[in-house]
């Protein structure tokens, strides 16, 4: 069973702040009824008091079901809420009338006036506030802010409220609906904000992998193109020749030989050179990558002077890495250390905020299952695992004296 601490690091950043935004809005519905609603029951009794008391429950409880479908509105996933943004409007408003009504002409005690006059107060100011979640022009949001305080003079005028008490209620709800409505709009709008980051983030992945993809394809091209256009010219002159039974079209069948073993040549340069990874220059490059995603990169150790299969193996360990701490989990900290050790290469990543990665994610020739595969042939080895809680490392060794051995026997 996942424990509180594994459900919030399985969600993703933006995934965390809706989740803050909702309960920090609950809140609001939770302080109505802690607040208000239990001390309206201890002042004015099980009557009136039970009767204000159910009907400011109902109202927190309201608010708290129109904060969530007033966010998942906004995120595309629920059409407006329309009717209950009616419900909850009108229900506001008879709870202030019925609580203005309570101070003016129920129980003459200080104690009833303090609690109808806090109940009239905290409701319409919750309540506007909450309403501007289901609303999106913010010419609507202005008239709901007005209206409601407005309306609280109004309704003040036929219950013979003194006019000073009526231009400081309605002075009070408008501040109070007027700050809590600018804090839910905001908050919708950084909401949205977060979301586009992230969705921008992948986009810039993709990107990078269709670049990426051009760049191989462009490289092959430049290199195929002229040399089987010149095959295919010299073959339909040997054609042509042969037919003619000239003895030149065998050396034209010559060249053609030459040039397709020239282009076998210079096709497996491109792809030894797409496959092969320089470690310094993945280094660098994932340092970059990192620091852009906002992760803070902390590199030790440098790649010169090792040999040219141990840079190759490794830069790929880099390169896997800094795409899983990227795709997986939510990482803020990323450490890449290098260093020679009793004749071993050690290569160790170390990432906090991780989820759960399975073993060669990513296909057959990449993910963890592919670093193994390319460390095995330089007689490397790889370690993978949860250090504590959060943290994955990822620690590849590759030992120097049999790749100083393949160098030697190779040169």
């Amino acid at each position: 069973m996942r424990g509180p601490g594994r459900w919030w690091r399985g969600k993703s950043t933006p995934a965390k702040f809706e989740t803050y935004t909702r309960w920090s809005f609950h809140f609001f519905g939770v302080s109505e009824i802690l607040g208000i609603s239990l001390p309206a029951f201890g002042s004015l009794g099980p009557g009136l008091g039970g009767a204000l008391m159910t009907m400011v429950t109902v109202h927190a409880v309201l608010c708290m079901f129109m904060v969530s479908r007033g966010l998942d509105w906004t995120r595309g996933r629920r059409p407006q809420p329309v009717r209950l943004l009616w419900t909850l409007g009108s229900l506001t408003a008879a709870i202030a009338v019925a609580a203005l009504w309570i101070a003016q002409r129920g129980p003459h005690r200080e104690s009833v006036d303090t609690t109808a006059g806090a109940v009239f107060g905290v409701v319409l100011i919750i309540g506007t506030g909450v309403l501007t979640l289901g609303v999106r022009d913010r010419r609507r949001v202005y008239a709901t802010v007005f209206g409601f305080s407005l309306g609280a003079g109004v309704v003040s005028l036929p219950l013979n409220v003194p006019p000073p008490a009526a231009v400081l209620s309605v002075v009070a709800v408008f501040l109070g609906s007027g700050l809590l409505a600018f804090t839910a709009l905001f908050s919708v709008w950084l909401l949205d904000a977060v979301y586009q980051l992230d969705e921008a983030r992948e986009t810039r992945a993709r990107l990078a992998v269709a670049e990426e993809r051009l760049r191989f394809g462009r490289d092959l091209h430049d290199v195929m193109g002229r040399n089987l256009a010149v095959i295919a010219l010299k073959a339909e002159l040997a054609v042509q020749l042969a037919r003619r039974e000239r003895p030149e079209a065998v050396e034209q069948m010559i060249e053609v030989q030459r040039i397709a073993q020239d282009s076998q040549r210079e096709v497996r340069e491109v792809v030894r050179g797409y496959r092969e990874a320089d470690l310094s220059v993945e280094l660098t490059g994932a340092q970059g990558v990192l620091a852009a995603a906002g992760i803070d990169c902390e590199m030790r150790g440098e790649a010169d002077g090792l040999p040219g299969e141990v840079q190759s193996a490794l830069g790929w360990v880099v390169r896997e890495t800094t795409t899983n701490v990227l795709r997986h989990g939510d990482a803020r900290r990323c450490a890449v250390e290098l260093r020679i050790t009793e004749g071993c290469v050690v290569l160790t990543v170390e990432n906090d905020g991780a989820e759960a990665v399975r073993d060669g994610a990513g296909g057959g020739g990449s993910g963890l299952a592919g670093l193994r595969e390319r460390l095995r042939q330089v007689d490397g080895t790889l370690e993978t695992g949860f250090v504590r809680p959060g943290v994955f490392r990822v620690m590849a060794e590759v030992p120097l004296e049999r790749t100083h051995m393949v160098s030697e026997v190779t040169s």
